[in-house]
C-alpha cells in the first residue's frame, strides 16, 4: 500500500484539503486523539469526540455531514 493509511475521516479531510492541525483547533481536542481517528479505521471515539469532530468537519466544508459517514 502506498501512502499513509488513512480511516473515513481521515479520507474525508484529505479530500477536502483540511488539515488535522485544523482540525484540532476547531474542535479543542489532542494531536493524539486527531491523528487516531485519522489513521485508524477501527476506532469509533466516544460520543463527546465525534461530535466535535463531525462540528468542526462542518464548519471546514459546509457539509451536513453527519458521524454515521465516518463511524456505524
Amino acid at each position: 500500500m502506498f501512502g499513509k493509511e488513512r480511516s473515513r475521516f481521515g479520507e474525508f479531510i484529505d479530500h477536502h484539503g483540511i488539515k488535522q492541525e485544523k482540525i484540532r483547533e476547531i474542535s479543542k481536542l489532542s494531536r493524539e486523539t486527531i491523528s487516531r481517528v485519522c489513521k485508524n479505521r477501527d476506532y469509533i471515539p466516544v460520543g463527546k469526540t465525534m461530535k466535535a469532530l463531525v462540528a468542526a468537519a462542518r464548519k471546514l466544508t459546509g457539509q451536513q455531514v453527519k458521524s454515521d459517514d465516518f463511524w456505524m
